[in-house]
């Protein structure tokens, strides 16, 4: 297991990422924030949480995507279903995906079917964590990047939270 980044990086990695969000969308007026669940929910609430900080007294609009159903992959095992919050609407609003790892890109191609759902945006553009650069399989390209890595097919890369695992990092495990 390589270390990718650590607990100190990988906050100053989120907090970066927050300030970049909001050099692009200052007040938020017509922009909303999206995790991608279920292991984007992690960072995104880290990102809104440090935005908020941010923007004391701004409203943050911030809602969570199930993409289960929209996956192109979901016949090959079960899936169970996550739990979906867009309290809001997203038609003519700018939308910030917000995942943990960039790969192949057929995670947000079926984040962006799923969002047709909630309305048509006038944008949406993408904040990961991590980007898997040389592994994608569709032309879909981050806007917002924690971290670029390149890793071979044998690799995965794993983001650990304290919530959940009780450390909180990301490394490059070897199959």
């Amino acid at each position: 297991m390589k270390t990718v980044l650590n607990e100190q990086q990988l906050a100053i990695t989120i907090k970066r990422l927050s300030h970049q969000i909001l050099e692009n969308h200052v007040d938020l007026a017509d922009t909303v924030l999206i995790g991608l669940q279920p292991r984007g929910i992690f960072v995104s609430d880290k990102v809104v949480a440090e935005v908020k900080e941010l923007l004391p007294g701004g409203n943050v609009p911030y809602g969570k995507l199930d993409i289960t159903f929209y996956r192109d992959d979901v016949r090959k095992s079960l899936h169970l279903a996550n739990h979906t919050d867009i309290p809001f609407s997203i038609e003519n609003k700018n939308v910030v995906l917000i995942d943990d790892v960039l790969y192949t890109g057929r995670t947000i191609r079926a984040a962006l079917d799923a969002l047709l759902d909630f309305g048509r945006p006038a944008k949406v553009e993408l904040c990961v964590l991590i980007d898997r650069r040389f592994s994608r399989q569709l032309p879909i390209q981050p806007d917002y990047v924690g971290k670029a890595i390149d890793s071979i097919i044998s690799q995965k890369v794993k983001v650990f939270w304290k919530e959940r695992d009780g450390k909180q990092e990301v490394a490059l495990l070897e199959n």
